[in-house]
């Protein structure tokens, strides 16, 4: 089994290049949204980091990309990412679809938010 990757780069670098592009812009959305963040892997995936802690989580797969976890807490973003939901803590964006960064970029902001509370 292969080992698993070390760095965000090289989980991309590991992906079909049709998912690495949406992967990478993925990336500098949620860096634009937490510039403060820092890259890591954790459970196997790309995650941002804020004073240590876990932020957001995403990654790449056959047919789509996910997002973790869901922030909860505001009745607006919950019902913008209702159509992307794939489980409690998933959200789930079809590569064959056009990928909502403005959303994405809200979601890594309402998820350091809530960490600072």
């Amino acid at each position: 089994m292969a080992e698993p990757p070390l760095t965000i780069d090289a989980y991309l670098a590991a992906l079909p290049e049709d998912v690495r592009v949406i992967l990478d812009a993925i990336r500098r959305t949620i860096r634009a949204a937490l510039p403060d963040a820092t890259e890591a892997i954790s459970y196997g995936i790309p995650t941002f980091r804020l004073r240590g802690h876990d932020i957001v989580h995403f990654a790449g797969w056959k047919r789509h990309v996910s997002l973790y976890p869901v922030p909860e807490g505001d009745p607006a973003l919950a019902r913008a990412v209702e159509p992307y939901r794939a489980g409690k803590g998933t959200l789930r964006f079809p590569l064959d679809e056009p990928v909502p960064h403005d959303l994405i970029g809200r979601i890594a902001t309402a998820l350091a938010a809530r960490r600072e509370n």
